[in-house]
């Protein structure tokens, strides 16, 4: 909550679902306009008729739990919702059999897809991506974070053949600032 807009974004995001048809608040604060975690449920069939606004984003912690009987009604569902940064499945080892078309459906709407863990913050390594399909990015073909984040603000150069004089610092032989690289 790092300002007014998004405190206040994050209050009327919460008391909107909240207050929809076929929601339960689970972990919800007596007094409405505190800045604390909220849990919500529904049912996969609530879930379904009010698609729409029970999927809008929300940004703040606000945990919206969907139960459902059968596997197999879920995986539709999933895919009519919009792109997204994660999504994280969460299931037994032993119940992978029945998991790979939520599997797949999971990682077309997500730029990453973790088993059994929670979305954390974003590092800037390697093989970190937090992109995904519109619209959780506009530009699905890279990431904001990580390393190959560098891709989207800055204008590759290629200097062929120069000395090494006149080399940026960090393109020189003897890496004088230390730049850590990828050298093939």
């Amino acid at each position: 909550m790092l300002n007014d807009r998004i405190s206040s974004g994050y209050l009327d995001a919460a008391g909107t679902l909240g207050a929809r048809p076929g929601v339960r608040r689970l972990v919800w604060p007596d007094e409405g306009d505190a800045l604390t975690p909220r849990l919500l449920a529904m049912d996969l069939a609530a879930f379904k008729a009010d698609i729409d606004a029970a999927s809008e984003e929300c940004f703040g912690p606000l945990g919206l739990v969907v139960t459902y009987e059968r596997l197999a009604d879920l995986t539709g569902v999933v895919a009519a919702l919009p792109g997204q940064l994660t999504a994280s499945l969460h299931a037994e080892p032993e119940e992978t059999g029945d998991l790979a078309a939520l599997a797949a459906v999971l990682a077309g709407r997500s730029g990453r897809v973790l088993w059994n863990q929670w979305p954390t913050g974003v590092s800037v390594t390697h093989a970190m991506q937090h992109g995904g399909p519109y619209p959780a990015t506009t530009a699905p073909s890279t990431t904001s974070v990580g390393t190959a984040a560098m891709e989207r603000f800055l204008r590759p150069v290629a200097y062929q053949g120069w000395p090494q004089d006149l080399l940026p610092p960090p393109l020189r032989d003897d890496n004088p600032w230390k730049v850590p690289q990828a050298v093939r």
